[in-house]
C-alpha cells in the first residue's frame, strides 16, 4: 500500500546518500526556507532558487524544492519584497514550499556530482581529486535464522556493505545456536511465549563506510524476520574512503584538444566553452571540479593531469594554469545541472523501494545566466 511521504522522512533519504557532515566548513547547507514537518505530495530537484524556478515549482504544486545552491548562501539584512530575491521569500512562504539545499556534501559524497560529472565525461579508473573527509569503516554482525540466510546477505550487500576493492557483496558466516524467550506483547516469527526456544541461526558479518550505515541497517531489519533483530556495530581502524572534491581519471584513449573540446561538448550538451591551452598535444589524464575550480588548478597539475574541466575560471588562474602547461575546458558552472536527473534517480529509488507515492520532477528550466552572442 503506497502513502505520502512527510518532509523530514525525505531529507532522511538524502543525508543518507549525501551525509550534512561532508559539507566543507561554512557551508549554509540544510534547510533555508519553511518546514519539514509536513506531507510532500511533490519534490522538485532544482540547481538554483531563481525566482523563475519558484514560479515553476507553484505551477506544479511542488512541496518540497532540494536545490544544490542554497538559496540563502550569505546573511540577510532585510526581506525586502520588492526585489527579486524577496520575493522569492514570499511567494515561497505564501504557497507553503519548503527548500533545502545540498551543497558540497552533495559534491563530496561518493557517488555524488562529482561522479555524476566524472561518469559523463566518460573517465576511468576515478579517484577523489582533493581529499576533505575519511569515510570511516564499521563492520555489521548481525545473527539471521538459517531460513533468511540469503535474502539478508542479499539485502546488506545491495544497500552497499560488503565492498572491498573491486569486490562487492563480502561477507563472512558462521553458525551457532540463538537462545530467546518471547515475552507477553510480543509476536515472535519463531517459538511461543513464556517458552525458552532455541534454534539454528547464523552470524553474517560485512564492513561498510558510516555513510550508509542507516541504509544498510534499515534493509537488513526490512529483510530480517525477527520483530526484535539481534546485531553488533563495531567502528574499524581500518583505513577508509577518501571523499573530497573532485575526480580524475583516464579517458578511453587519447585525444587531441579539438577531440577533447567536442568530447566535452557533446557530454554535457553545450555548444560553446572557453579554453586554456596548455603544453600537451594530446589529452589522456582528466580532472573535473564541478562548479568553481579555480583552488584545484596546481592539485590538478600535482596530480599528472593533462586537462581540468570545471567553471568560473578567473583571467589571472587562466595565466597561472597556461604558464604551468595544464589545459583548462571552463564548461561553465551550470554543469552542475546533471544533479537534478540523477538526485532525481536516488530519490525515486529510495522512496519506491518503501512504497512511498511522493512524486520527484526536475526543474525542466535552465539557469545558466550566461548568453554568448
Amino acid at each position: 500500500m503506497s502513502r505520502t511521504a512527510n518532509g523530514q522522512l525525505i531529507i532522511s533519504l538524502l543525508e543518507g546518500f549525501a551525509p550534512k557532515k561532508m559539507a566543507m566548513e561554512g557551508d549554509p547547507i540544510g534547510l533555508q526556507v519553511g518546514s519539514l514537518n509536513k506531507p510532500v505530495k511533490k519534490v522538485m530537484i532544482a540547481l538554483d532558487v531563481l525566482e523563475n524556478v519558484v514560479d515553476e515549482a507553484i505551477h506544479g504544486e511542488v512541496d518540497l524544492i532540494i536545490a544544490h545552491h542554497p538559496l540563502l548562501y550569505r546573511p540577510l539584512k532585510r526581506i525586502d519584497t520588492s526585489t527579486s530575491k524577496g520575493r522569492v521569500i514570499e511567494k515561497l512562504i505564501k504557497h507553503d514550499i519548503t527548500v533545502y539545499a545540498a551543497h558540497t556534501n552533495l559534491d563530496v559524497t561518493a557517488l555524488g556530482v562529482n561522479n555524476w560529472l566524472a561518469d559523463q565525461l566518460q573517465l576511468m579508473d576515478t579517484e577523489v581529486l582533493s581529499t576533505t573527509y575519511e569515510d570511516k569503516l564499521v563492520k555489521l554482525s548481525v545473527f539471521v535464522p538459517i531460513t533468511h540466510e540469503e535474502k539478508v546477505r542479499q539485502a546488506i550487500g545491495n544497500a552497499g556493505a560488503g565492498h572491498i576493492g573491486n569486490y562487492s557483496h563480502c561477507t563472512f558466516t558462521s553458525s551457532g545456536m540463538g537462545t530467546f524467550t518471547p515475552l507477553e506483547g510480543t509476536s515472535p516469527f519463531i517459538g511461543k511465549q513464556g517458552q525458552l526456544e532455541q534454534t539454528e541461526e547464523v552470524k553474517i558479518e560485512s564492513i561498510m563506510p558510516e555513510s550508509i550505515r542507516k541504509s544498510v541497517i534499515s534493509a537488513m531489519k526490512k529483510a530480517h524476520p525477527y520483530e526484535e533483530v539481534a546485531y553488533d556495530l563495531y567502528p574499524l581502524l581500518n583505513k577508509g574512503n577518501e571523499l573530497g572534491i573532485g575526480k580524475i581519471g583516464k579517458l578511453a584513449k587519447e585525444m587531441d584538444l579539438q577531440e577533447f573540446v567536442d568530447h566535452v561538448k557533446k557530454a554535457f550538451g553545450i555548444s560553446r566553452l572557453r579554453v586554456i591551452k596548455g603544453h600537451k598535444d594530446s589529452i589522456k589524464k582528466v580532472a573535473v571540479v564541478g562548479g568553481d575550480g579555480n583552488k584545484y588548478i596546481y592539485t590538478s597539475l600535482h596530480k599528472g593531469a593533462d586537462a581540468l574541466v570545471t567553471g568560473d575560471i578567473y583571467y589571472h588562474n587562466a595565466h597561472d594554469a597556461q604558464e604551468e602547461g595544464l589545459t583548462i575546458v571552463d564548461a561553465g558552472h551550470h554543469i552542475e545541472g546533471i544533479m537534478k536527473r540523477e538526485l532525481k534517480k536516488v530519490l525515486e529509488d529510495e522512496l519506491q523501494s518503501r512504497n512511498y507515492d511522493t512524486v520527484v520532477i526536475e526543474s525542466e528550466l535552465i539557469t545558466d545566466p550566461f548568453t554568448y552572442m
